[in-house]
């Protein structure tokens, strides 16, 4: 019998007494594409990476501009980004999350560099230029608003500037070669970019949140909503050229990564979830949980579990479909990503679902068909030749880091985690650590190195009231976990600036990662210019700017692309990976 190729197939069987039965069968390699033997990089929130260009917040082109030098100047072979996907319209200022998209199967367009869509050039002189040029103007002031005062950074004001210029900027008709290649990615995307498109123009009409829409409205393939896509076709088709130039800068991006020789490229990061107001779950309800959302169950971190708001995808609608919204996820995801991060990669084991209206408490784990959903990964892996990063930390029941490692599926390791647990629970020697991870110090939920040397990231939950203990005992257990660590890093030889010296402390650390036998070793890019406060602090909603924070130095002061590259701080951290550890 000939080997069946890689791929989904459909299996038909029938008896002779004319019974029949169907079923899905997934023919995937045994492992994920391998990563690289050694390789480092930064890790970086995109919005917080502004360059002297940039309009207000970082962008596809800065992205490209730091793989670009990162890559050549620094040898790293990575750079590590948020997600990119979709927000919902309206809501960045009160829900500026990226891992609560409209939409994860498409980029937002904020992240696109206005100047660099060809057409920009080509808008005719007049009013059209001098409202081009004034609109440049005043995303300088959003950009010197944040480097230069202190202001947060303001999603919605750059929003709206960069909407205002692409609607300019449609004007210009395409040329032979452009159109054709809009037209292919019209075609290839199909129904999926569509329906998205078909989304945000009703969202213009009717608001973000489908389940207010007119009730025929809320059915994507209902002859209302067909007949609102004729009538609302000139907003349609701009959705859809919005998606194609994002995703024209995406590869730009992949391919100056490419070019620099970086041995994994651009990582992009796949959030758990959709916001349920959101396209995805408007134009594929039926694969969604109604009336559920995913969350996590009570642990010793937060005695009230949580409930992150995101519908669940229901398993038994995933089997019936072939897994085809799970496979055009990935494909999505995949399209120009050197690797891909799974954010929460325990959910494609299980999720706790939380009924709508209940606490988390009483919610419960439904479980998924684990050996499907990572073959489909490994699979659509291999098809885009990307490294795939499972996002393991936190509670991981038994197994999953096993099961995840057979199919060469990366871990993640924070070193403040890291310790013999099954042991006396002293940190884990660098030897110990395993190999087949991303070895980092801090991530996006987590204080910054400087935060947690200097025990800030303590008094600043206390000023918040997120303490669950008395301040003095927290400060004691911070102090003595750090002391801890580092007198290990002095024990291995790793602190030769002695104690006291927290860039010497913050340097420990990462000679400590590289010591250590992971593949891969992710720089916090705060951590590279000192910065001391965390991009989001889990617990907050407007307490703290959660995602609306520049990369800045020690004192707070921000720091352009431009100034982070000319960093002595950052060349001296970075002279940890071209010397002997």
């Amino acid at each position: 019998m000939a080997r069946l190729p890689y791929g989904v197939h459909r299996l038909s069987a029938a008896t002779p007494d004319g019974r029949t039965g169907r079923c899905t069968l997934i023919v995937a390699p045994a492992r994920a594409p391998e990563a690289p033997e050694r390789t480092h990089g930064f890790l970086v929130q995109l919005y917080s990476l502004l360059s002297a260009r940039s309009w207000g917040m970082g962008d596809l082109a800065d992205l490209a501009e730091l793989a670009a030098w990162s890559g050549r100047a620094l040898g790293a072979g990575f750079v590590q980004i948020n997600p990119l996907h979709a927000a919902v319209p309206g809501r960045p200022a009160t829900d500026p999350s990226p891992y609560r998209p409209s939409s994860r199967r498409f980029p937002d367009p904020v992240h696109l560099r206005v100047e660099e869509v060809p057409e920009y050039a080509q808008a005719a002189a007049g009013p059209d230029r001098e409202r081009l040029q004034a609109l440049r103007e005043r995303a300088a002031e959003l950009r010197a608003a944040v480097l230069d005062k202190g202001a947060l950074i303001d999603r919605d004001a750059v929003w709206a500037l960069k909407r205002e210029a692409l609607e300019i900027v449609r004007r210009v008709p395409l040329g032979p070669g452009r159109r054709a290649a809009y037209c292919d990615f019209l075609a290839e995307r199909g129904q999926a970019l569509e329906d998205h498109a078909t989304w945000c123009a009703l969202a213009e009409v009717y608001g973000p949140e489908w389940r207010s829409w007119p009730a025929a409205l809320q059915d994507p393939r209902s002859a209302q909503t067909g007949r609102a896509r004729r009538e609302l076709l000139d907003r349609v088709d701009f959705h859809c050229r919005l998606a194609w130039l994002a995703d024209r800068q995406l590869a730009d991006a992949a391919r100056a990564a490419d070019e620099a020789g970086m041995a994994v490229g651009i990582v992009h990061d796949l959030a758990v979830g959709v916001h349920p107001g959101g396209a995805d779950a408007w134009a594929q309800r039926e694969a969604f949980a109604e009336g559920m959302s995913a969350g996590a169950p009570p642990d010793a971190f937060n005695a009230r579990g949580q409930d992150w708001g995101l519908p669940p995808w229901r398993p038994d609608a995933l089997a019936a479909s072939g897994y085809a919204p799970y496979r055009g996820l990935l494909r999505s995801a995949l399209r120009h990503a050197g690797a891909l991060r799974i954010d929460h990669v325990m959910g494609l084991f299980r999720l706790w679902w939380v009924p709508e209206g209940r606490p988390p408490t009483e919610g419960a784990y439904v479980r998924y068909d684990a050996e499907a959903m990572l073959a489909l990964l490994v699979l659509e892996a291999h098809r885009a030749g990307a490294v795939v990063i499972g996002e393991d930390l936190g509670t991981v029941e038994p197994g999953v880091r096993q099961a995840l490692s057979r199919r060469g599926i990366l871990g993640t390791s924070v070193l403040w985690f890291e310790r013999d647990w099954d042991g006396d629970g002293r940190p884990l020697p660098p030897e110990r650590w395993r190999r087949d991870c991303v070895a980092t110090a801090a991530t996006h939920d987590l204080p910054s190195t400087a935060a947690r040397l200097s025990g800030d990231h303590v008094a600043l939950r206390h000023r918040l009231g997120l303490l669950t203990r008395p301040l003095d005992r927290e400060r004691t257990d911070q102090a003595a976990e750090v002391a801890e660590w580092l007198g290990l890093f002095g024990a291995l030889g790793l602190l030769p600036e002695g104690a006291g010296d927290e860039e010497g402390e913050i340097r420990a650390v990462y000679r400590f990662l590289r010591r250590t036998p992971a593949r891969m070793t992710g720089i916090w890019l705060p951590d590279a210019a000192g910065d001391r406060r965390p991009q989001n602090l889990p617990g907050t909603w407007d307490q703290y700017p959660n995602w609306r924070l520049p990369v800045a130095d020690a004192d707070g002061h921000p720091l352009s692309l431009e100034e982070l590259a000319a960093s002595p701080r950052l060349h001296r951290l970075l002279a940890v990976f071209h010397t002997h550890a």
